[in-house]
């Protein structure tokens, strides 16, 4: 999903348009999850489409009780799409890497000090597993697992 196209939607600053926001967020929702908690921003370098909006983004970040993370977004950048997350604490390290945008998550690589294990997930679309989700919520009446306040968050 490479964006050259700068007049795309996705680079709207109106519409909260940029990396960040637009792929970004899968990034930062990981890092909530497995956290724990919103982590406080230590450094961030933004490579920027206008000074407005960012086309890809790095950014360190701290949790409360010490553990850290990373999160790489791009758009539009050497390395042309690409969503990256890495938490590293006490025991080990967490590394997700998107290999497909349309199926997050399909890398997820764990160290620690029993060694390094890595998961793949199926190249399913991301918008199945949502699919899924909200049948089972209207359906079965499943609890939602994204909260309206959750997403506001990320």
């Amino acid at each position: 999903m490479p964006l050259p196209k700068f007049s795309d939607i996705r680079y709207d600053y109106s519409l909260a348009g940029g990396a960040t926001m637009d792929v970004g967020c899968y990034a930062v929702d990981m890092m909530r999850t497995f956290g724990g908690s919103t982590p406080e921003v230590v450094s961030a370098q933004a490579k920027l489409r206008d000074p407005s909006v960012d086309r890809a983004m790095t950014a360190e970040l701290r949790f409360a009780d010490g553990h850290t993370g990373q999160i790489l977004c791009s758009m539009w950048s050497r390395n042309l799409f690409q969503i990256s997350a890495k938490m590293v604490g006490d025991s080990g390290e967490v590394h997700l890497r998107v290999l497909n945008p349309l199926a997050p998550f399909s890398r997820l690589s764990i160290r620690s000090a029993e060694g390094k294990r890595v998961e793949r997930f199926p190249r399913r679309s991301s918008y199945a597993y949502q699919l899924d989700a909200f049948a089972a919520a209207v359906l079965r009446g499943e609890p939602v697992k994204t909260t309206p306040e959750d997403a506001l968050r990320t």
